[in-house]
């Protein structure tokens, strides 16, 4: 008698192992995540990591702190800098800058793995290197090096027969192609007091979110751009290998300064395609006079204030640039303000708590790489 050995469909349950990490990884993902929330002090992240040491036991006597001190000096993620008084100090190299970024990226938008060249594609079909499959006839302009030899070939032979061969321009054929796109981004984070009031850390997940969308643009989309900009009291240009630094100051809110910069970045962009992001938990508060002093008014909405900022808001419009705005904060008053400056622009606006933002830039990012905007 024959058995039906069918195999059999399902799931399996096990209990969960954790992955097996060296004592040096176990501590460095640690070590990352502190000398974020430090803006970089490694004094200060190596103090918490003591602490939390002496609580759960990360190391033992065969591997202890100054054991894996000395390995991120060995595997490059440390150097010893001597002051003029001959004393030394440990910095972070631009190696351990790159790991934050990767496990921003990793942490927040998960596993994403690297393509090959790394363009937005368009939807439209027209000049480009993206092959769809189709073909069409010759026209006038086309490229020599879009024709598709073979079925120009097989054209030729099918309308004049072999033995009188002859290629004519009726003949070419062109394969169609998708044009790629790039896009040009700004990210504009708000740096103002309000980012740490009330007990809570808004800059962290804020930084965290700028290095996961750089390190993100810099590994999948290589021909993209995205240039970094704070705004307090003024505004002014970061570079992605700062931003682990990147503190909190005794600033207003001057969201016009910002927008400024970021429109004055993005026209000498030759992209097409350009947009900006805005990370903001305050209203606008704060405007620079032309005479150089500052007009501050930090007592609910300012009218001469938030006017400036719909101005700008319908400004970057008629540039064709959409203002995408993260509002860390539900506060009704400031959602009104947002509303109407997100119609003024014509953009978008989500209104969030700390959880699900990066996601949400992310989501956003993808979407808008797909839209085509004719200027």
């Amino acid at each position: 008698m024959k058995h039906n050995k069918t195999p059999r469909k399902g799931f399996v349950f096990k209990k969960y192992e954790s992955p097996n990490q060296s004592p040096f990884d176990k501590l460095f993902e640690i070590f990352k995540e502190l000398i974020t929330h430090t803006s970089g002090d490694f004094d200060e992240a190596i103090d918490w990591l003591r602490e939390l040491d002496k609580e759960y036991k990360l190391t033992t006597p065969e591997y202890t702190i100054e054991d894996f001190i000395e390995d991120l000096k060995q595997k490059g993620y440390l150097r010893e800098e001597i002051d003029p008084d001959g004393n030394g100090t440990l910095e972070i190299t631009s190696k351990t800058e790159r790991a934050i970024r990767q496990q921003a990226l990793d942490h927040i938008f998960g596993k994403i793995k690297r393509s090959g060249q790394g363009n937005h594609k368009s939807k439209g079909i027209g000049i480009g290197d993206e092959h769809t499959g189709d073909f069409r006839n010759y026209q006038f302009g086309d490229a020599l090096d879009k024709v598709s030899m073979t079925e120009s070939l097989k054209n030729a032979q099918i309308n004049h027969g072999i033995s009188d061969f002859n290629l004519t321009e009726d003949d070419l054929v062109v394969e169609e192609t998708l044009h790629k796109s790039q896009m040009s981004t700004v990210l504009m984070i708000d740096i103002s007091h309000s980012m740490i009031l009330y007990g809570e850390d808004r800059i962290t997940p804020a930084k965290k979110v700028a290095m996961a969308l750089a390190e993100l643009i810099t590994t999948r989309y290589p021909k993209d751009t995205l240039d970094i900009l704070v705004f307090g009291n003024d505004a002014w240009q970061i570079e992605i290998k700062d931003l682990p630094y990147l503190k909190v100051g005794p600033y207003h809110t001057n969201t016009v300064a910002g927008l400024q910069l970021a429109m004055d970045l993005l026209r000498r962009k030759r992209n097409t395609n350009k947009q900006i992001f805005m990370i903001t938990d305050g209203k606008p508060s704060c405007l620079r006079q032309p005479d150089g002093t500052y007009y501050k008014n930090s007592n609910g909405l300012d009218t001469h204030i938030v006017n400036k900022c719909y101005m700008m808001a319908q400004q970057a419009r008629k540039l064709h640039i959409p203002i995408t705005t993260f509002m860390i904060a539900k506060d009704s008053y400031l959602m009104q303000f947002v509303r109407e400056f997100t119609y003024a622009n014509q953009g978008k606006a989500f209104y969030t708590g700390l959880k699900g933002l990066g996601e949400m830039i992310f989501e956003d990012y993808e979407t808008n790489r797909k839209k085509r905007i004719r200027g």
